[in-house]
C-alpha cells in the first residue's frame, strides 16, 4: 500500500495528459504550447530555485558518479554490441549509437525526480541535479561521435557545446549553482514569482508526458524496442545497485537515489536525437511508449527493495 501511495498519483497524472490526448480534447498544438511552457518555464525554475538553495558540499559525490555512471556506459557499450551482431547484423554505426542511447538514456527529469521526491522528499536534490545536468552531455556526446564515423558529416563540437549549454536544463541547473555558490539571494518579491511557476513543474511534466504519449505507436519491430526496454529498466539499475552497494558502499540515500533514477523510463529527447540522426525512429517511439509502461513495475520493485 506505501509503494502504491507512492505510484498511484504519479500514474494518475500521466494517464490524465494520455487521456485528454488521444480523445482529442486537446489537440497537439495544445499539448505542444503546454510543453513548452512545462519544459522551458515552469520546470526550469524548478530547479533554478532547488539548485540555488542546495547543500553543494553534499552534493557532489565521487563513488555516486561512478556508481551511476560506469553502468550508464557498460550499458551503452553492450547496447551497441546487440545492435550490431543481432539487431542490424552489420556494421553501421549510426544505427548503433541510437540504439545505444535508446537503451541507456533516462527521463530522469520527467519521471526519476518527481518517483524521488514522492517517495524520499526532497533533501537529495543537490546530487539529482549534478547527475542530470551531465546525463545528457555525456550520452548524447557519445551518440553523436559514434554516429560520426558512419556519417559524411563531421561532428561539430562548438554547434554541440551550444545546444548543450543553452538547454533550459542545464541552463537552469547551473545557474543555481552560480548563484548558490556566489552567495547571491533574490529578493523576496522575486523570489515568490518564481515559485509560483515553479509549483506546477511536477504534475505539469507528468501531464505532458501522458498527453505526448499519445502521439507515438509501438511499431512492427517491437523486437529492438522490448531489448531496449529491458536493458534501460532492469538491466541497468541492477548494474546501479550492486556497483553503489558492493564496491562503492555508498549510503542508502545516495544508492536509492541513483537507483531510481537509473530505473526512470527512455526519455523523448532520445527519439528526438533518433530523429535527427535518421536511425532507429521507430524503435525509439516504441522504446518510450513500453518502457515507460513497463517502469510502473520496474519502480514498484526497486521501491519495494530499496525503502
Amino acid at each position: 500500500m506505501h509503494i502504491f501511495s507512492i505510484i498511484f498519483p504519479l500514474i494518475f497524472l500521466v494517464l490524465c495528459g494520455f487521456i485528454c490526448s488521444r480523445s482529442t480534447f486537446l489537440s497537439q498544438g495544445h499539448v505542444e504550447g503546454l510543453s513548452k511552457f512545462t519544459f522551458y518555464i515552469s520546470v526550469p525554475a524548478f530547479l533554478f530555485l532547488n539548485m540555488a538553495k542546495a547543500d553543494l558540499q553534499n552534493s557532489v559525490s565521487l563513488y555516486g558518479f561512478l556508481s551511476f555512471y560506469i553502468p550508464v556506459i557498460l550499458i551503452f557499450l553492450l547496447a551497441l554490441v546487440i545492435d550490431r551482431f543481432y539487431l542490424s547484423k552489420q556494421s553501421h554505426y549510426e544505427r548503433h549509437s541510437v540504439f545505444a542511447l535508446g537503451s541507456s538514456y533516462s527521463n530522469t527529469v520527467l519521471v526519476g525526480l518527481p518517483i524521488i521526491i514522492a517517495a524520499m522528499g526532497d533533501q537529495m536534490m543537490g546530487i539529482i541535479f549534478m547527475i542530470i545536468t551531465f546525463h545528457s552531455a555525456l550520452l548524447f556526446t557519445f551518440t553523436f561521435l559514434i554516429s560520426a564515423k558512419g556519417s559524411k558529416h563531421a561532428f561539430s563540437w562548438s554547434k554541440f557545446a551550444k545546444n548543450m549549454l543553452l538547454n533550459p536544463v542545464v541552463l537552469s541547473i547551473s545557474s543555481g549553482i552560480a548563484f548558490n555558490a556566489a552567495g547571491i539571494s533574490l529578493f523576496d518579491n522575486l523570489n515568490t514569482g518564481l515559485t509560483l511557476l515553479a509549483q506546477p513543474a511536477i504534475p505539469c511534466a507528468l501531464f505532458v508526458l501522458g498527453a505526448n504519449l499519445a502521439f507515438y505507436k509501438v511499431a512492427e519491430n517491437w523486437r529492438g524496442a522490448i531489448i531496449a526496454s529491458i536493458l534501460k529498466l532492469f538491466i541497468l539499475p541492477s548494474l546501479v545497485f550492486l556497483i553503489g552497494k558492493t564496491i562503492f558502499q555508498l549510503q542508502p540515500a545516495l544508492l536509492n537515489v541513483l537507483v531510481l533514477l537509473s530505473a526512470s523510463p527512455l526519455g523523448v529527447n532520445a527519439y528526438l536525437i533518433a530523429c535527427q540522426i535518421k536511425q532507429h525512429q521507430a524503435t525509439l517511439a516504441s522504446t518510450v511508449v513500453i518502457s515507460t509502461v513497463l517502469s510502473v513495475f520496474s519502480f514498484s520493485f526497486w521501491l519495494s527493495v530499496l525503502l
